[in-house]
């Protein structure tokens, strides 16, 4: 049985994932039609905190005038979801699946880039990362761990991944394998279970492209032959750091040819410098699709329909400690950036910038939606609420997996020394070897709820009111975790001294994020309801004439477009 044919039997099992959109009344859209392209931006991290304060200013910043000017801009003519929420966990993988599908984890089966299947098989080679080589039975449940990261590329320490930075990065023999298909690998666009935006604009006819972090994110072209996106483009965020011929936009404007920051080459998100440099080759790609060519400038094509990338600079601004010394993040409660996260939004809102020039340039800004989300948040904003379990040190607590440790998969249990270990960062998703030792394994964490610094535990009946009940096909999910853990506020369960934020969870500080629509034919506006970012793929479908229904989640799960305070109007 196939990953998709799955999906069918959790259907008829009426595991919820088979709502009617044509039941659910959501609010109504005026985004109908009236643009020739959507330019989708992820700024990965971004809070709707920081929008607010970036374009309003805060004291301490630029005399206390906006330092984005880019986005206030945008924001003159654009719709502000102050209230916009990510998906839960906000890990990258389900956040930008949600962005492009419509869909949640429940759906999608996408919890986390590093996460468990029950019936898929190992790989029939050790992942980069660690997830090990094994055997696929056929015609039975097999059970492994999957990774859709930078593990599965030919070679992670080259910034194209060993190939093409798309399809041509991925070793097949490093994916988890379907014991239902032969034992195929699972690539990762058909480890999501439903199509996406990028597939129906593509089946429409429409020419469509996509940049990220990983080759990995190929994902975004959902379910299918891994073809919906014309013109995909994944550097490896996490291969060795090399000089690039690009300069940084922006006030602290770098060239990146010679590495500007030397003493920080073990990948790019380790330097606050180098990873400009690695979102700016992306930016590039951006400018050239503008201009109607490939993503290298070298083959003339069309202008993208649907296009965009996703900005790490600020994600990496706000968790790391450059050096074990060096702080980004914040100062207070409120947001109040440090200096160097304050160069890190200045550097993406001068690269949307460029962007927005470039589509002037062309003639196409008139006729172009604008989206700027994130795929997920970032937490705790207030430094003085870090808590790092167990700590730099090793000695401050332990982690749900680590006390549970004997009660999992050897694959993803920290008992395995060579293994890419437990799905934790400021949640923690944990799979059983065995169902039935759930409510030993929930006691033992509970009685142990300090050291883990535990805030809530679901498992059983409270995880159904978010997720498809765990366990295998026809009576459950096989990708639903049978316990997931959301400590207290400002904990993450790592033993780093380079970072003080992280995101996963579910706490607002990692699920508000940025959304902005913006286009000049809009009237400025700030919705302050609760949405969700899985909404801006039915919005991207409706603003370009499309049925937004064509997307399978959108039809599980009822997700409506997003509100709209006026139609686009007078585009061609």
């Amino acid at each position: 049985m196939s990953q998709s044919k799955l999906l069918a039997v959790l259907c008829v099992a009426a595991l919820a994932l088979c709502v009617s959109a044509g039941a659910q009344e959501g609010p109504t859209s005026s985004y109908k039609g009236k643009a020739s392209r959507v330019l989708l931006i992820s700024i990965d991290g971004m809070h709707s905190l920081d929008y607010q304060n970036c374009v309003r200013g805060v004291s301490s910043v630029n005399g206390g005038a906006s330092y984005c000017p880019t986005l206030a801009e945008l924001g003159e003519h654009g719709v502000n979801y102050s209230n916009a929420s990510t998906s839960k966990p906000s890990d990258s993988f389900p956040g930008l699946t949600a962005i492009v599908s419509g869909g949640s984890p429940r759906t999608e089966g996408a919890y986390y880039d590093v996460a468990y299947d029950r019936v898929l098989a190992p790989p029939a080679k050790t992942t980069g990362n660690g997830v090990a080589a094994g055997t696929c039975t056929p015609g039975q449940p097999n059970g492994t761990r999957t990774e859709y990261e930078e593990g599965i590329d030919k070679d992670q320490s080259q910034l194209n991944g060993g190939g093409d930075s798309g399809l041509g990065s991925i070793d097949p023999q490093r994916l988890p394998r379907d014991p239902y298909n032969n034992c195929a690998p699972v690539y990762p666009w058909n480890f999501v279970r439903t199509n996406t935006i990028f597939g129906v604009a593509h089946a429409a006819g429409l020419y469509t492209a996509w940049s990220d972090k990983h080759p990995a994110y190929l994902s975004v072209s959902g379910a299918g032959n891994g073809k919906n996106v014309d013109d995909f483009f994944g550097p490896e965020i996490n291969s060795a750091v090399v000089p690039l011929n690009v300069t940084t936009p922006g006030p602290d404007s770098t060239s990146c040819n010679p590495i500007p920051d030397p003493a920080q080459t073990g990948d790019y998100t380790t330097s606050f410098q180098n990873i400009r440099c690695y979102d700016t080759v992306k930016v590039n790609a951006i400018l050239n699709e503008i201009d109607g060519k490939d993503h290298t400038g070298t083959r003339s094509t069309r202008v993208p329909a649907i296009f965009g990338m996703n900005f790490q600079a600020v994600s990496v601004g706000e968790k790391l400690i450059e050096g074990g010394t060096v702080k980004g993040g914040y100062l207070d409660a409120q947001g109040t950036p440090s200096t160097p996260l304050v160069k890190e939004i200045q550097f993406v809102d001068a690269a949307i910038g460029e962007m927005v020039s470039e589509l002037k340039k062309r003639g196409l800004y008139d006729s172009t939606v604008i989206i700027v989300t994130a795929k997920h948040g970032q937490s705790p904003i207030d430094p003085h609420r870090y808590h790092g379990i167990p700590g730099a040190s090793g000695t401050g607590g332990a982690s749900p997996a680590t006390l549970i440790a004997d009660l999992l998969p050897f694959s993803e249990s920290p008992n395995n020394p060579t293994g890419i270990g437990p799905t934790e960062d400021d949640v923690s998703l944990l799979w059983l070897s065995d169902k039935s030792t759930t409510q030993q394994a929930v006691n033992t964490i509970e009685a142990n709820g300090s050291a883990a610094g535990l805030g809530e535990i679901f498992y059983g009946r409270s995880i159904t009111t978010m997720f498809n009940t765990p366990g295998l096909p026809p009576y459950g999910d096989p990708r639903t975790p049978d316990i997931i853990v959301t400590p207290n506020y400002g904990v993450v369960y790592t033993g780093s001294s380079k970072k003080q934020e992280e995101h996963g969870g579910f706490s607002h500080d990692d699920t508000n994020v940025m959304l902005l629509i913006a286009n000049p034919n809009l009237r400025q506006a700030t919705i302050n309801v609760a949405v969700e970012t899985s909404q801006v793929a039915p919005t991207i479908l409706t603003a370009l004439g499309l049925s937004p229904d064509k997307l399978q989640a959108v039809e599980i799960e009822g997700t409506p477009v997003l509100p709209a305070p006026e139609q686009l109007e007078g585009h061609e």
